[in-house]
């Protein structure tokens, strides 16, 4: 898949959603869990196009291909089949999706994908892509898929549906990298235990990389001990990415199994990476950037 697509075809990068912090406040009595989170954005994903057709059709390629394949339907075709029943749609499309995340990894991939999948479809079929005709489509795919929707930095609360704007997110390089082994977020939160946390949001704007971290570093991921106890390994993913040179702070986004590693710039972050691709060649391992508020085309403010 190329960056420059035909005429007639929408291309967007479904980014990886990273959580800097993962605070859970409480669980309500349906079974799920409150939180506080902060959400950022890497310039790294996924890659969807979709083009005219009379049918709706879905390609998937790239090296995590085989993995989403098998899992069957999945979220970019509920999301078409959703915006095309809400709109009353007769056309199709083709949609093809370069798959470069690692699955049932916490970087939200499956929830990327699917926002990526309404506001292209909706430029393809001429449906105002504003928050007001996608977010409400986006409970019935996933928690994660409104702040995918927004594509910038915000803080999350209640079960991933409440949105809030933050303060700017400085330029700041990042580390991505996984063991190669899928966790499942609802094994993750059935394996936590013990006390809840508290809200950790700020309100101040943030000047720079260095005070950003340093904000994170007194926050945590309240799903990495479970997340551990289910996947030691990523333990030491954590580890490497600690000992790797221009990494201040190394953390587990989301239920896991991937980590992220920040870097005070994107040139250290290609420094790191690379050293940490030829230390553990078994592992995925790229670098990226943290967005600073890029969304995806004509997907609108946060309310």
């Amino acid at each position: 898949m190329t960056d420059a697509p035909p005429p007639g075809r929408v291309a967007l990068t479904a980014r990886a959603k990273l959580n800097l912090y993962l605070h859970l406040l409480g669980q309500r009595a349906d079974g799920y869990h409150e939180l506080d989170s902060l959400v950022a954005f890497a310039s790294y994903g996924d890659r969807l196009s979709v083009a005219p057709a009379d049918r709706l059709t879905l390609h998937i390629e790239g090296p995590f291909a085989e993995a989403l394949e098998a899992q069957g339907d999945n979220l970019v075709l509920k999301a078409a089949r959703l915006l095309r029943e809400r709109f009353a749609i007769a056309r199709g499309a083709e949609i093809r999706l370069e798959k470069r995340l690692p699955v049932e990894a916490g970087l939200g991939g499956g929830s990327a994908d699917a926002a990526a999948a309404l506001v292209g479809l909706a430029r393809l079929w001429g449906i105002p892509a504003g928050p007001e005709n996608l977010l409400p489509l986006a409970p019935e795919l996933g928690a994660d898929v409104a702040v995918c929707l927004a594509g910038k930095p915000a803080f999350m609360g209640g079960i991933g549906e409440r949105l809030e704007p933050c303060p700017a997110v400085p330029e700041v390089g990042v580390i991505l990298a996984n063991p190669r082994i899928p966790l499942p977020t609802a094994a993750v939160f059935a394996a936590r235990e013990g006390a809840f946390s508290k809200p950790a949001r700020w309100a101040p704007p943030v000047r720079d990389a260095e005070e950003l971290i340093a904000l994170l570093q007194q926050r945590r991921n309240d799903l990495t001990r479970p997340a551990l106890a289910l996947v030691p390994e990523i333990g030491a993913v954590l580890a490497a990415l600690g000992e790797t040179p221009g990494v201040r702070l190394a953390r587990m986004s989301g239920s896991g199994a991937s980590c992220f590693g920040l870097t005070l710039t994107a040139a250290e972050a290609e420094r790191g990476a690379a050293e940490l691709r030829a230390a553990r060649p078994g592992w995925w391992v790229v670098a990226s950037r943290l967005e600073r508020g890029a969304a995806l085309p004509d997907a609108g403010k946060l309310g």
